[in-house]
């Protein structure tokens, strides 16, 4: 495509962009959106999947659920008055649409106290200080940051001698039934887990000389006095906060595709920005097992930069 072209293609979808934002509380049509660009139909929706990756419905109804949530967390407003608001037909649709997009309902979002909550979408924390980030993150998918206490506990993992990565571990470890590593099917058994299995890299304090930066592993109470799998070892994790990450979600096929680009931006987030410090000698990075439904998750030990935190 001729750079003139390309040109007036991305006019188009900016211009389509900017309509369904201004218009995110009324009914828009195809038919609205195409007048927009100045194109067809067909032709506009072709052109604004080929942009953002997505079509103008999937970008309108996204949009929709984020800006509510920005009105949820406002406070003040009942779930049904936003749902009307932002074009819902009932308040069940509404819960359901929510629930899938934030994997939360509205009513226990709109509860949470900011910024420490559930799912604060990235776009509306408090941009006051957003210079110190690189801008280009808000060109990509939406990223929902909270941050969660994690209490002592215990970590039962499988260390490898050299793996960096997932696929240099299970390359090391073996492959298991459930289409992960052959220690993952074992960590799923542990029925005193307090969360579901991760796979992690460790920091230096945590990693003993000869052994590798990844390994897959599951927390368990700081009591725990169960049995200790063959082969695998036990770390102790004092308490400490950590930051989540969550990406949108995304078709299952695409799922390297999906990972890759959350891992790029959570490289470029910078918490300092919101009052934290990443801590990697307090805890483990941790990456919860690929799900299209609900996202990619990372998980990253942070301190408060206050000294009460």
């Amino acid at each position: 495509m001729a750079g003139h072209e390309q040109s007036e293609v991305s006019a188009a979808v900016e211009r389509m962009r900017k309509y369904i934002d201004a218009h995110l509380q009324e009914a828009v049509t195809a038919s609205d959106v195409a007048k927009a660009a100045g194109y067809s139909q067909f032709h506009a929706a072709r052109i604004f999947r080929e942009e953002t990756g997505l079509s103008p419905f999937e970008y309108i109804r996204r949009e929709r659920l984020t800006a509510s949530a920005h009105a949820l967390r406002g406070g003040g407003q009942k779930v049904l008055d936003v749902a009307l608001d932002f074009v819902f037909a009932s308040h069940e649709g509404f819960t359901r649409a929510f629930a899938n997009g934030f994997g939360i309902t509205p009513k226990k979002y709109a509860g949470c106290p900011p910024p420490e909550g559930w799912l604060v979408p990235r776009r509306y924390l408090d941009r006051s200080k957003s210079r110190q980030e690189e801008t280009n993150m808000d060109q990509t998918a939406v990223i929902f940051t909270q941050i969660v206490e994690r209490p002592a506990r215990k970590l039962i993992l499988k260390r490898s001698k050299a793996a960096g990565d997932y696929f240099a571990y299970c390359g090391e470890v073996g492959c298991g039934e459930s289409n992960a590593s052959a220690p993952w099917d074992i960590l799923t058994t542990i029925k005193e887990a307090l969360y579901e299995p991760v796979g992690l890299w460790l920091p230096d304090n945590m990693r003993p000389a000869g052994t590798g930066v990844y390994a897959h592993g599951v927390e368990v109470p700081a009591d725990y006095s169960g049995k200790i799998p063959e082969g695998f070892d036990v770390i102790d994790l004092a308490p400490c906060k950590l930051l989540v990450f969550q990406g949108e979600p995304y078709d299952d096929c695409d799922f390297q595709r999906a990972v890759e680009l959350c891992m790029e931006r959570i490289g470029k987030f910078n918490p300092e920005v919101y009052g934290y410090r990443y801590a990697p000698d307090e805890a483990p990075r941790m990456q919860l097992a690929p799900m299209g439904w609900r996202g990619y998750i990372e998980l990253l030990p942070v301190r408060s930069m206050n000294k009460q935190g």
